[in-house]
Order: C-alpha cells, then structure tokens, then sequence
C-alpha cells in the first residue's frame, strides 16, 4: 500500500466516525435550546475565561477578557485549522492535490462550489448587514459528507471517495483564504510586526529541519496571541503555523528497517521460565530505546502532530464547537424564517449553489477535455455526490459567527437564521443526496482492486 493510499485512508477514517459524533451533539444542542434550560446553556457560553500570569492575561483581545465562546470560535477552532493546515499541506505534497492531474477536477469542482453559492446569496441578500454572511454558504463538511458516503459500503467507487475528500480539502483551502482576506478586523501594526517575526522564525526552523513539536506549538501559540489582537483573525495563525511544520523525516523507512534488524541482531536473548519476571539487562534496555528513537525518526513533525491532533479534533474540539453554535432557539421562528431572509439566502447556497457549482464546473472542465472523469464514476453519481458538497455546517456556523456574532442583537437574530438555514440546508443536502447516491450506485459491490476496505468506515474505535 502506498503512503499516499494509507493516507487517504486514513483520512476517511477519521472523518467518518466524527460525523456520528456530530449529530449526536447538534441535536442535544438543539433540544437545550429550545428547553427550559435554554437561558443556563445561552449564559454558559458567556462566562469569561481567565489564564493570567501577573498582568498579562493570555485569552484577552486589547484587555478585554475573552469569554468561553470566544475561547472555543478563536482559540480552539485555531487548533482545528492548524490540524486542517496540516492536512493541505500533506495532500498538496503527496496526496491528491500532489499533482495537477489528481488535483484539477476536485480542485474545478471546489471553485463552483464556492462561486456559485456566493453568487446565490448575494442576489437574494445584496445590502445591509446580512450581506455580511456572503460566504456562509461556500463551505462543504468533509465529516458530514464523507460519513453519508461511507453508509452505501463498497458500493461507492473509489474514484467518488477521493473526488469527494479531494475537493472538501481545496473547499476548506478557499474558506481559509476567505476568512484571512475578508473577516479581518482593525489592523494593529505593533502586533503584525511581532506576528512576523514570529512567522520567520517559524520558517527558518523549518529550514534548519527543527524537528521539535514543541518548538511549533510554542511559537505557533504566540503568532496565535499576536494575531488575535493584530486585527487578522486568529485563526489564521493555525494555518500559517502548520505550513512551517517540516513533511520530511530524519531518516527514510529503509534506513529505519536495517537499525531494527541490527538491534535484533545483538539483542542478547536470555532463558525466561513461565510465570518467572524478567528483568532486561542495560544493553536491552539501551538497544530497545535506540529502536524507539529511530521510530520518532522515521515519522515526520508533519505527520506525527496531525496524528496526534486527529482524536483531540474530531472527538473533542469539533463537537465542542458544534455544541456551542449549533443550539438555534425556534421559539421565536415560524415556518416563513426558512422562506425569507437570511436563513432562505443560506438554505438555497447550500442546497442549490453548492451542487450547481459543484457539477456544472466539473461538467465543464470534463467536457471540454481538461479533466478526465474518476474512474467507476458515471454523470448521475457526479450529481449526486454534487449533492453532498451542499452540506456546510462546521465552517459554515464558523463563518456565520464571524459574519453576525459582533453585530449586537439585530446580528443575533441573523445569527440565528443563518444557523437555522446551515442546518436545513445541510440536512436536506445529506438526505436528497443519500437518496441519489443509493438509486444511482450499482446494486452490487464492483472489483475494485483500490476500494477502501470495511474496517476503515467502522465506528467501533471511537
């Protein structure tokens, strides 16, 4: 199996056991706020949070102390977009966005995926203050969408998984850019200047192979701080920080096989009777951790933290998120707020932008021979996979809070509609395009020498 195949692998994994997660914590967050603890769970998110040494207080934006929600939008979703950094970084080397050939298609389809659906909530919202939330429609959830996928089996060719994954990575690439460029606040040159010297010494590290973890959390943790009062949002950090983590290891994988044969050769083996403990001598000892250093050798900074990252992201800091944003409270909505407004403008991004951009690009770039169609892959599955890339939620209530949190309450009330919209046009992406994949998919599992295989879409690790 090639690194670039256990890769992919592995990143279906991932994804699809959070997406179960995911519901689960949406739909507690939903029923708390519409219950009678909804005032507890709203306050909740409010209470200030406090990390002071002397009179530097680390969670502070120009001396204001951050609350639990600021805490979790711009500190923890920093570290999910260092992790997703990570990610890009690791496909756009080897991975499929490695090469304009596996990157073109997924990468054409990512655009229309964006284009259009701004271009939808633009028409239908074009001034005031909920034309702010322009962007909220262009995101796809690659844990969503990947876990729909994974529930047709090895129906799904491998091709559509990969176009799918490939295209929710340059998707989450664009939404970076997009936040960096659009959701900036104030600029505070002071902080920008130390931000950059902090960024450099991050790449001269990265030059000289630094190869310490704890050398590009550290310093990653400062241009983070620096950033949040900058003016740039912080989240950006993340992103920035993890494009310095060095992708090449100390040592190749051979080089690690001959040290583990030399070790086995002058491991002294000693007779052990049942039941009797055995106590390893200096020389094992010293020969077994030589072994664990070229192990930490062989795997480089790049990988070893977004391994490390992977579990405190998915299980943790993304359904933290989805806890705190996802509780819209109805009470105050009737059956209209869908068809109107914010919540319609971003209803029909996601449900109609998404798979119009998404397809109609691919269509294009397909038809006029600039791409070639994935393999096992025909028009109706595109279409329904296309389907599927309407499914927003995490970076979408991202950039919903980005568009309306600051805005007092009439952003409130926006931030509420756009909420409601992200989670019915999600919904409805996942369930049409779930219907579609499974009329349009062959009965029966082809031979496909490439299928990702069943333990890889379990969820009985989580």
């Amino acid at each position: 199996m090639s690194e670039m195949q256990f890769s992919f692998r592995r990143m279906i994994r991932k994804y699809v056991n959070s997406s179960f997660i995911l519901v689960f914590v949406t739909l507690v967050a939903m029923v708390l706020a519409n219950s009678n603890f909804s005032e507890t769970y709203t306050e909740f998110w409010q209470k200030p949070v406090v990390i002071q040494l002397g009179d530097f207080q680390f969670f502070s934006h120009h001396g204001e102390a951050m609350t639990l929600m600021d805490v979790i939008n711009d500190f923890l979703m920093a570290i999910f977009f260092f992790s997703v950094g990570l990610e890009i970084k690791r496909e756009i080397l080897v991975g499929e966005l490695s090469s304009l050939k596996k990157s073109l298609l997924p990468v054409i389809g990512a655009c229309g995926g964006m284009i259009i659906p701004v271009l939808i909530y633009f028409l239908l919202t074009p001034s005031g203050l909920a034309s702010k939330g322009t962007a909220i429609p262009m995101a796809t959830d690659i844990a969503f969408s990947l876990g729909i996928l994974s529930m047709l089996g090895k129906r799904v060719p491998t091709g559509l998984k990969i176009f799918l994954a490939a295209l929710a990575v340059a998707d989450d690439l664009g939404g970076i850019l997009v936040i960096a460029l659009f959701y900036s606040s104030e600029i505070y040159t002071s902080y920008l200047i130390y931000a950059g010297i902090a960024i450099i010494a991050l790449i001269f590290g990265a030059y000289m192979n630094v190869r310490s973890k704890l050398f590009y959390c550290g310093i990653g943790m400062l241009v983070w701080y620096l950033f949040l009062n900058s003016g740039i949002h912080a989240t950006v950090a993340g992103v920035i920080t993890a494009f310095c983590v060095p992708a090449r290891p100390a040592t190749t994988s051979s080089k690690y096989i001959e040290k583990i044969r030399e070790a086995i050769k002058q491991f002294p083996v000693t007779s052990e009777n049942k039941g009797e403990i055995h106590i390893l001598t200096n020389q094992q000892i010293s020969l077994l951790k030589s072994v664990e250093s070229s192990s930490d050798k062989v795997i480089s900074p790049l990988q070893d933290l977004e391994d490390s990252l992977a579990s405190i992201v998915n299980l943790i800091i993304i359904p933290l998120f989805a806890f705190a944003n996802a509780g819209v409270n109805i009470s105050g909505f009737s059956i209209g707020t869908l068809f109107s407004g914010v919540a319609l403008s971003v209803f029909l991004g996601l449900l109609l932008g998404k798979v119009i951009g998404i397809f109609s690009f691919s269509w294009a770039a397909i038809k006029l021979g600039i791409v070639n169609m994935p393999v096992g892959v025909n028009w109706k599955m595109m279409f329904g996979v296309s389907v599927l890339g309407g499914i927003g939620f995490t970076v979408s209530m991202f950039i919903a809070n980005l568009s309306f949190g600051a805005h007092g309450q009439e952003g409130a009330l926006l931030l509420n509609e756009a909420k409601l919209g992200i989670l019915a046009g999600s919904v409805c992406a996942g369930a049409i395009g779930y219907l579609l994949l499974n009329k349009f998919l062959p009965k029966v599992a082809k031979n496909d020498p490439n299928a990702i295989p069943d333990e890889y879409l379990s969820v009985d690790d989580v």
